[in-house]
């Protein structure tokens, strides 16, 4: 089955993306209320925020060119210091922006 992006199809595509966001996190807030929620388990959720920027941005960094590099380190060095995902992630687009833009 396909599905065009001309006419109502980006629209309805869209709609489906929202719906599946939905599902996800309303079965995740699901699932976690059977989970009792101790300090093992807080450290747990904390590190995998951690561990998925990891896994996001380490194929860029093998695979881009020296911008990418270059905010793969900015952000991996930025994690270390904050230990906060947003900043790091914000360091990162904006040092690839501008060494791009130069």
């Amino acid at each position: 089955m396909t599905l065009g992006t001309a006419g109502s199809g980006a629209l309805t595509i869209i709609l489906i993306m929202a719906v599946v966001t939905l599902a996800t996190r309303w079965g995740g807030v699901f699932a976690m209320s059977f989970v009792p929620i101790n300090r093992r388990t807080e450290q747990f959720i904390s590190a995998m925020s951690g561990s998925v920027l990891v896994a996001l941005l380490t194929p860029m960094a093998v695979n881009g060119d020296n911008g990418a590099r270059l905010a793969f380190l900015v952000t991996a060095a930025t994690m270390l210091w904050l230990k906060k995902p947003l900043p790091a992630i914000a360091a990162g687009i904006i040092t690839v922006a501008l060494f791009r833009q130069l």
